[in-house]
């Protein structure tokens, strides 16, 4: 495999999301830099990067490894989630241009229309392109960094079940779509709210052999008004 240097991080952190490198495994420079067909530099770059985001750490006599972390810090990650998704809404809701409602409005139209196949596999691509888009839409690079990093650490740490009413899933996505497009950063803010916290509850640890869901999260959100959500 050859990759451009820049591309480095990326490869391995994809790499280590996957499973390709278990958790507590050792990522040596040489190994790294004959996998990806580059020198050790921008090797060496890309583990001081996932190490400050948390995919890799440093130990003495054994140097670079994958990160094993706890259950309480997957269940930060899930509650940090629950935080600033509703931000990132509330903030597109002000800052959006018409490009993104184009892609939001495309992406709503496909997932319902792949909910109601029950194609679950494009719903899942279609969900996480959704949620980067409205991310994006908030105008804030620090938080759709911040977002990018939360969703790409979810997913190395957590499998997700299918939600068990995907056309209702979808409904709320149109609806976060629809309180953006209106400008509504409240309605925005409380739906996505209500939708993210919904999802958290499909989310089973990985390195606890997925068995058990993690507990709700719980949240100081009042009881949105979901009437005629349903597409």
């Amino acid at each position: 495999m050859r990759i451009p240097a820049h591309s480095v991080c990326t490869a391995i952190r994809d790499d280590i999301v996957s499973g390709v490198y278990e958790r507590g495994s050792r990522l040596t420079e040489e190994l790294l830099a004959r996998r990806y067909g580059v020198s050790r530099v921008p090797v060496r770059e890309a583990l001081r990067t996932l190490e400050a985001e948390g995919f890799v750490v440093t130990r003495r006599h054994a140097g670079a490894c994958v990160a094993e972390p706890t259950e309480q810090e997957a269940a930060d990650l899930l509650e940090m989630r629950m935080l600033l998704e509703p931000l990132g809404a509330s903030r597109a809701a002000q800052r959006r241009t018409e490009a993104h409602l184009k892609v939001l409005r495309g992406l709503v139209r496909l997932g319902q229309e792949r909910a109601r196949r029950g194609n679950s596999e494009d719903l899942r691509s279609l969900g996480g392109w959704f949620h980067e888009t409205l991310a994006q839409a908030s105008g804030s690079q620090a938080l759709t960094s911040m977002l990018t990093q939360l969703r790409h650490k979810i997913a190395w740490m957590y499998a997700v079940d299918a939600p068990a009413d995907p056309v209702e899933s979808w409904g709320e996505h149109g609806a976060i779509v629809d309180a953006v497009a209106r400008g509504d950063g409240e309605r925005a803010r409380a739906v996505t709210a209500l939708h993210t916290e919904r999802a958290t509850a499909a989310h089973r640890l990985r390195f606890t052999g997925g068995v058990e869901r993690v507990d709700r999260v719980r949240t100081s959100q009042p009881p949105v008004n979901m009437t005629g959500l349903r597409h």
